[in-house]
């Protein structure tokens, strides 16, 4: 049996996965189940999977949990603390698939311990690449992405060396206001964002999809995994989301990952790397596809990606401002707050601040992370007023 923590078990990823276990409960051992709030979902997977430990992210719910379970012998938890202390539980695997920078510290702790993770958590890679890929490489921890894209360039370049890949195209859905006008974004709802025509996803990343700042996020997630140079990533709007990444090597052979817009395949190529493992995902039926189709990316319509590879260009603390700045501009939204061609408005003149200092260590992140939240704030509570000065202390 191999042991496995899910952070994050209560969303999409984590409800994906554990369908994935279930199918196969004798090779797995759960050691570690997390949730944010949701006390009752928790309390029934951990009566399912009977992990040694569920932790509760909210710790003022500690007790509810605690008595959802006091007929059990699994061990409850709750707090930012109780995750970093459960993500260092020896394991054979951590899929870190808590949502927002609420996952960094837990998934740094699982690669200080030397487990493998399963990432799916992309703003713990967004804002602490360098700091994340340099303890991997101190620990011995092996980063698998599971993000649709990472994972097909990651499944492509099986065999193959960096210093042989031309390019890395990473595709895009364009999500469900691709061929809307300017005019017309600015009058969507968030039901209308989170509505993405091919993928099952939470709020938050749906709304990504929909301003592409998602794919934004992945090219930075891209340049940290697989350095091959930023000038050599491409994003390339692909509708369908059949083919979900493409790797170009210099004898000019392009190798392509294909699959059903189904996110327990590349969980599933995750899971049981470096071997493979059944899913009852369907298979590909390209005749009844028909056809494919891609087109370039417009920056002008969705600047999101343009605004990402500056980001990760100048590299230092801007990624980390850049990520905190779209979580509140999403939820603003989200909340009816502010327009959606305001998200992308909000993260923009975050980012006009002056640079931080390079983060050194994770503390610096959440330093940055914080400054840029409030940054974001003060511009989502005061829309349309001139520019603000404030500083970064780090």
């Amino acid at each position: 049996m191999r042991r496995l923590s899910v952070f994050g078990a209560t969303g999409s990823v984590g409800q994906s996965a554990l369908d994935l276990v279930r199918r196969d409960r004798d090779a797995w051992q759960i050691v570690v189940l997390s949730a944010n709030s949701d006390v009752a979902e928790l309390a029934r997977l951990a009566r399912e999977f009977t992990p040694e430990v569920a932790v509760i992210g909210d710790s003022a719910r500690h007790d509810e949990l605690k008595t959802a379970l006091a007929d059990t012998n699994i061990g409850v938890a709750a707090g930012a603390d109780a995750l970093v202390d459960a993500a260092r539980l020896p394991a054979d695997l951590v899929l870190a698939a808590i949502v927002g920078t609420a996952g960094l510290a837990p998934t740094m702790a699982a690669i200080e311990a030397g487990c493998d993770v399963a990432l799916a958590n992309k703003e713990s890679l967004v804002s602490a690449g360098e700091l994340m890929i340099a303890a991997a490489q101190r620990s011995g921890a092996t980063i698998l992405p599971v993000d649709s894209e990472h994972n097909a360039i990651f499944q492509c370049l099986a065999g193959g060396r960096l210093d042989q890949v031309r390019r890395i195209i990473l595709t895009a859905s364009g999500g469900p206001f691709r061929t809307m006008s300017a005019e017309a974004m600015a009058r969507v709802t968030p039901a209308q964002a989170v509505a993405h025509p091919n993928w099952s996803m939470g709020a938050k990343i749906s709304v990504d999809s929909a301003t592409m700042m998602n794919k934004g996020l992945e090219l930075i997630e891209a340049h940290h995994l697989f350095p091959v140079g930023l000038d050599r990533i491409e994003i390339l709007v692909h509708p369908q989301s059949v083919i979900h990444s493409l790797v170009e090597y210099v004898d000019c052979s392009t190798l392509a990952q294909l699959g059903s817009p189904d996110m327990r395949i590349p969980i599933a190529s995750a899971l049981a790397w470096p071997q493979r493992m059944a899913t009852p995902c369907a298979p590909l039926d390209l005749a009844a596809i028909a056809r494919l189709d891609f087109e370039a990316p417009d920056e002008e319509r969705f600047p999101a990606t343009a605004l990402c590879r500056a980001a990760i260009a100048e590299g230092g603390a801007r990624p980390a401002q850049l990520n905190a700045a779209n979580e509140v501009a999403v939820a603003a939204f989200l909340a009816g707050r502010i327009s959606f061609p305001a998200i992308i408005d909000t993260v923009k003149r975050v980012l006009d601040a002056d640079a931080p200092a390079v983060p050194g260590a994770l503390q610096d992140i959440f330093s940055v992370d914080a400054a840029s939240r409030a940054a974001a704030q003060h511009f989502v509570d005061r829309q349309g007023s001139g520019p603000v000065h404030y500083a970064f202390e780090v």
